[in-house]
Formats: C-alpha cells, structure tokens, sequence
C-alpha cells in the first residue's frame, strides 16, 4: 500500500505545468495544475493592463505603489461582489418570508 501512495505522489507530480507569468517587469516561474494556466493568464494579464492605466493617469512609478493599487482594486471587488450577494439574499429572504406569509393568510381565510 505504501508503494501505491508514492506511484500516486508521483503521478500527480507529472501532471503539474510549469509556466512564467510577467508581472511589472518581473518574471515569475510557476508550478501550477494545468486547469489553473488560464485563470492565471487572464489574471496577470488584467495586472499588467490596471497597471499600465494606473501608470499612466497617476503618474505613478514605483512599481510597488502601483501593484498595491492593483491589490486593492481587485480585492475590493471581491469584497463588494460579496456584500452585493449578502444583500440580494437578504432581500429575497424577506420576499419569500413575505410570500410565505400572504400565502398562509389566505389559506386560513
């Protein structure tokens, strides 16, 4: 049994890709699932092009100062996007309980 677990280990070890991604000027080599090489694309690709705006309208140069702009825009998105689902579940909550409600009303009647 233990042998099988390292075929496994070892298996699974051969499916990873490697890849490098370019982001601000830097080159990053990556060991990732080949499903991930996609997103991972897109998503430096997105990097570079924010940063390329937030250089270009802020005058911004120093590479951290404008990765860290990129951080935050990108997390607050995910943030919003996750207060945004919040309040539309909220809010269908309360018109199914008011549904719920007209519905036991009228089957009391």
């Amino acid at each position: 049994m233990h042998c099988e677990i390292g075929r496994l280990v070892e298996y699974n070890m051969e499916e990873k890709l490697k890849i490098k991604l370019s982001i601000a000027d830097r080159v990053y080599p990556l060991t990732i699932d080949p499903r991930q090489e996609e997103g991972l694309r897109k998503a430096a690709k997105n990097i570079e092009l924010l940063a390329k705006k937030f250089e270009q309208n802020y005058a911004v140069r120093d590479k951290q100062d404008v990765l860290a702009m990129c951080a935050l825009q990108f997390a607050s998105k995910i943030e919003q996007g996750g207060i945004d689902r919040s309040e539309n579940t909220q809010a269908a909550f309360e018109r199914l309980r008011a549904l719920d409600e007209l519905v036991h009303s009228k089957l009391g009647e």
